[in-house]
């Protein structure tokens, strides 16, 4: 049975960081995967890692080969490849646990051809969000382009490693890398994907931690005449694809946007070292956890994993809709329990204080997520359409809460716990006289 993700890991002298790219993939929380790691002619030991990997979990392929290049290394994954969908990293950089399963929810959610996802830009022992499209819901070709017209050599777009692919249009069409090209070789590959493609969408949750330690064109020992060349052909290229997406009559109008690209070209197609607005000291970006709280014992130890794993869930939903992880847990308590008596029921079943409680309302109210009636003893607060947009993906979290618990479990055991949990509920009921 072919696997639903082929991810594929071009692999060139590596060794210092190859074991936390490898481990992430092998870490999803969604595991139905085949990996290839393409060992690009390595001369310092990375092809014996994969190798080493490949002997450990049989989803892994490693292909060994002279080195001619990254573009040459991702060609012959993707002909080997057998998933729905492709999923790319580079050697040095890795993916967040639920990255590859964030992407495969919404291309099947949405029935769409390429999903597009933020994604952490680190520099040093610092981090930062980059993202781009803010639009909820599915884009058409036209929508799409049109927002990466507004920054043609962003990143965000030109790279493959923050989307996911639908490999039939990919053999449909033979679509590669050209290997010819090394200046925005993943640019052109995307350009020409586009031009396939009908539906889109935009996962924005960040699930992808880009290391800027590539280099520029001059770096690689090219003259500055076969820069400009290369420059000016991808330019080309570009300018031909918004020709295939628009008409004549909205081309000329959008020409001069088109034209941008060479002004962002300039910048030689990388990630500026500055860390955007916001930065993080790296590992604060995610949701803390103490080890040894995780792994201990007792019943402390039992509510803080499954508030963890909790938090876990719903953190990607936070990122999307720009709330805190504070704010959306409170609107997952008041979906559950729409009116209370009072502010200190609520905020007792939300587990905050009065005063995180008044404030959080007040935040969530400010955004047009609720609406609060309250007298001096008696509070009711109702959820707004914005709320209410949210419910489905709430229902999702506390769906993956359940399965991240479960994993393993026969139907017979299933059973057993259920029949268990509720004997437990009634006897905490009867003790607290309910």
């Amino acid at each position: 049975m072919n696997p639903t993700v082929s991810i594929i890991v071009p692999v060139y002298n590596a060794k210092n960081y190859l074991q936390r790219c490898i481990d992430s993939i092998l870490h999803q929380e969604y595991t139905d995967y085949e990996l290839f790691l393409v060992d690009d002619g390595s001369t310092d030991g990375s092809g014996d890692i994969c190798d080493a990997y490949a002997a450990a979990d049989a989803r892994i392929t490693v292909i060994h080969k002279e080195n001619t290049g990254v573009s040459d290394s991702r060609n012959l994954a993707i002909s080997q490849a057998r998933g729905t969908y492709l999923q790319f990293l580079d050697s040095d950089d890795w993916i967040t646990p639920d990255a590859t399963k964030l992407f495969v929810r919404a291309a099947t959610e949405h029935d769409c051809d390429l999903v597009i996802a933020d994604f952490y830009r680190v520099v040093g022992e610092r981090v930062s969000h980059k993202g781009d499209i803010e639009d909820n819901g599915v884009l058409t070709r036209e929508e799409f382009a049109a927002h990466m017209m507004e920054n043609p050599a962003d990143f965000y777009y030109g790279v493959l490693w923050n989307k996911l692919y639908r490999r039939d249009l990919v053999e449909k069409y033979h679509l590669r890398m050209d290997v010819s090209v090394n200046w925005c070789e993943d640019f052109l590959f995307n350009l020409e994907y586009i031009l396939h493609a009908n539906v889109f969408y935009a996962l924005q949750a960040p699930v992808y931690y880009y290391v800027k330690t590539k280099g520029s064109l001059a770096s690689q020992g090219l003259s500055i005449t076969k820069t400009v060349k290369m420059k000016f052909m991808v330019f080309e290229y570009y300018n031909e694809f918004y020709k295939n997406v628009y008409d004549e009559k909205v081309y000329e109008k959008k020409r001069l946007s088109v034209y941008r690209f060479f002004l962002d070209a300039a910048s030689d197609g990388t990630v500026p070292p500055t860390l955007l607005p916001g930065a993080k000291k790296l590992g604060t970006e995610r949701i803390p956890v103490c080890p040894s709280a995780i792994s201990g014992e007792g019943i402390l130890s039992e509510f803080y994993r499954s508030r963890k794993l909790l938090d876990r869930c719903l953190e990607a939903i936070a990122l999307r809709n720009d709330l805190t992880l504070g704010e959306l847990s409170l609107l997952l308590s008041l979906s559950q329990m729409h009116t209370f008596c009072s502010r200190t029921e609520l905020a007792d079943f939300a587990g905050l204080s009065k005063s995180s409680l008044a404030r959080t309302l007040q935040k969530l109210s400010a955004k047009d997520y609720i609406r609060v009636n309250s007298t001096r003893k008696y509070l009711h607060v109702d959820l707004l359409p914005a709320a209410t947009a949210l419910l489905p993906e709430l229902a999702t979290a506390q769906n993956d809460f359940d399965m991240a618990r479960f994993a393993g479990l026969s139907e017979e055991e299933l059973i057993c716990y259920a029949k268990v949990t509720e004997k437990i509920k009634e006897n905490t009921m009867r003790v607290l006289g309910v």
